[in-house]
């Protein structure tokens, strides 16, 4: 059975930074994409950036030059480094791993980020 566990969350003051963790386990096939999204109160989850196994990367336009995302293969972990925090940023954000083979994607349960002075 595929888990995949988000850490690294928290409160932060605005302009201050956090780094997300993710680990995807349980899998026979390696993982395709992985990536992060993002759900704030009342509005719709939304990609914020996500990685494939090349390195190849895609980002929101509004975390350009804030955010990066990193991961490394060899442990099917991905990361999220978020500088310059706002708090448009605030939302609970969730890890996704695509399943190589099946191109099943899985979700973390979330983590919680809130940017408040």
């Amino acid at each position: 059975q595929v888990h995949v566990v988000e850490s690294g969350g928290g409160l932060v003051q605005p302009g201050g930074s956090l780094r997300l963790s993710c680990a995807a386990s349980g899998s026979i096939f390696s993982f395709g994409a992985m990536g992060w999204y993002r759900q704030a109160p009342g509005k719709q989850r939304e990609l914020v950036a996500d990685i494939i196994s090349n390195g190849m990367t895609n980002y929101a336009d509004s975390v350009k030059g804030r955010f990066t995302i990193s991961r490394d293969n060899a442990k099917n972990t991905v990361y999220l480094q978020m500088n310059s925090l706002k708090p448009e940023d605030t939302a609970v954000y969730y890890c996704s791993a695509v399943q190589l083979g099946t191109l099943q994607r899985y979700w973390g349960q979330g983590t919680q980020v809130t940017v408040s002075s």
